[in-house]
């Protein structure tokens, strides 16, 4: 099952176990339980402290158990084998379980130990999602950490009679006790706030506490994290508010556009800018939404950022960069069927979708590349863009045109998507040019038509916008009120682009560096200095 990096890779890992692990595994006659057996002894193998037995009774079958041999009411359950983008989470379980520190933070671990009730979770995830092992592992730490967790992760390509009873069209998707808990990407902290209900509370308790920032970034994607390290490393108190750190990176998979990096992931690189931010000794805030900007009274004064929870952060200068997130269609359906066959992450959910009819709407770069990938998958990808030409990029049109079963439909306008018995079952195209209207039989709707800026959030502050809802900024990245700065995709830069807004995001934080230190604090504000 291992290849020889794979094996020598986690046999060094494996080195840092502290205490035996058991591997119990519930297996069957078929092909992927003697993979599974072919794993756990190959895993068995590499450390003394692992053993792996073969008499499990769990009605999954494959599945395996992974728990501390001296205290079996902790554990988690993989059904399926944990390989592609979830390999590191068997790695990790296999060190939490044999007693090396997770590397979590310390608050958070224990409010994971102090739950109180019975949690159990099923969560079903694919070998491609790049959103899913942020839940898989987050998951895995609660049941390894609180005996009255439980966490079955399943592999939805080993059990697609369960993902169809269960209505599963998207992943990751998770249940609790039985009932739907979470369709999407999830962090523990986000996970936490849910089950636990005095999270928020805590949460805006620990953040009025914080003095006022001299720079305050509000959205951590690639323009947050390059403002708070430029002003950070210029010596100022500097905290970054963000709803999730990373933002749209995490549904991001290749990149081979950013300049010196041949090849990254999204979900990478939101890894290596948050460990950036860690040794720039920023405030990283995660999960702390903004709901309301109440600007300075007057120029050199603090500006008020109202949060979700009922907390508020104040700061000298503000760099305003929360991204931007994907259209809706706005047709009738979309809303309906989400998740039931309306999907927006086509490397997430296109494996659900092998060997079925789907659609993708937007003839964009993001959307073909999406038709092109999905045309691998499933049986027949029919291309849906409104303008009367695609849009992508030639090399990927070329490539698009070259699969045969493929239709492009140009000039259409999508105007319902349709459904049966809870799931997508077709959608309604009209022909702009004829007027004339089309059925399309399918399964699955994949849309991809671009982004609307979050800026919802700052209706009624006095910051101008532009008729889009983009944030209005000059050359240097100033908005129409001092001391308040945009970055990135939020803006009216053109080319959203990460490149792109990494460099806006450095501009404004060179640009509050030059306001701070051309401006004098407000009164009240030297004063109490």
């Amino acid at each position: 099952m291992l290849d020889a990096n794979l094996t020598q890779q986690l046999k060094t890992y494996l080195a840092n176990l502290r205490e035996p692990v058991e591997l119990v595994a519930s297996l069957g006659d078929d092909e992927k339980s003697q993979a599974t057996r072919e794993l756990l002894e190959e895993i068995a193998a590499l450390h003394d402290m692992v053993s792996a037995s073969f008499d499990g009774t769990d009605e999954r079958k494959p599945s395996f158990v992974i728990r501390r041999a001296s205290d079996a009411e902790k554990w988690v359950r993989f059904a399926g084998l944990p390989m592609g983008h979830e390999f590191t989470s068997l790695v990790l379980a296999l060190l939490w379980a044999g007693g090396h520190p997770p590397k979590v933070d310390a608050d958070l671990l224990e409010q994971v130990r102090g739950l109180e009730g019975n949690f159990h979770f099923e969560m079903y995830f694919s070998l491609s999602c790049h959103n899913c092992p942020d839940v898989v592992q987050a998951l895995t730490l609660m049941a390894l950490e609180n005996p009255r967790v439980t966490a079955t992760l399943i592999e939805g390509g080993t059990y697609k009679d369960e993902v169809e009873q269960r209505d599963v069209m998207a992943v990751p998707a998770t249940f609790l006790n039985g009932e739907p808990f979470y369709n999407g990407k999830m962090e523990l902290a986000e996970i936490l706030a849910k089950v636990d209900t005095g999270a928020d509370a805590k949460a805006a308790e620990k953040l009025a506490a914080k003095d006022p920032f001299e720079v305050l970034i509000i959205g951590g994607g690639p323009a947050g994290a390059a403002s708070g390290i430029y002003t950070a490393r210029k010596g100022f108190r500097t905290g970054i508010a963000a709803e999730r750190f990373g933002g749209q990176l995490h549904d991001t998979l290749g990149i081979e556009n950013l300049p010196g990096t041949a090849y990254t992931e999204g979900p990478k690189l939101a890894g290596q800018l948050e460990s950036q931010v860690g040794e720039n000794e920023i405030d990283l805030m995660n999960l702390a939404k903004a709901v309301k900007l109440v600007p300075a009274k007057e120029e050199g004064g603090l500006h008020t950022v109202e949060l979700g929870n009922g907390a508020s952060l104040k700061a000298r200068s503000l760099i305003l960069a929360t991204g931007a997130r994907w259209r809706n269609l706005g047709v009738p359906g979309e809303a309906e069927y989400r998740n039931k066959g309306v999907a927006y992450c086509p490397h997430c959910d296109g494996p659900l979708f092998k060997g079925k009819r789907i659609a993708v709407i937007g003839g964009g770069n993001s959307g073909v590349e999406a038709a092109i990938d999905l045309a691998k998958i499933v049986g027949h990808v029919t291309l849906i863009e409104y303008d009367d030409k695609l849009r992508a990029d030639e090399v990927l049109q070329k490539k698009l045109r070259s699969m045969s079963n493929v239709e492009i439909v140009t000039s259409g306008q999508t105007t319902e998507i349709t459904g049966k018995d809870g799931k997508v079952d077709g959608l309604v195209v009209k022909d702009r040019k004829s007027g004339e209207e089309r059925r399309i039989d399918l399964e699955g709707v994949f849309v991809q038509i671009g982004l609307v800026p979050n800026t919802e959030w700052l209706e009624g502050s006095g910051l101008e916008l532009t008729k889009f809802g983009e944030i209005v900024t000059d050359e240097e990245g100033r908005t129409n009120l001092p001391g308040i700065f945009g970055a990135g995709d939020v803006t009216d830069v053109p080319y959203k682009q990460i490149v792109v807004a990494m460099g806006e995001g450095s501009k404004a934080g060179l640009s509050a560096f030059d306001y701070l230190i051309r401006t004098e604090p407000a009164e009240d504000i030297a004063q109490a200095a």
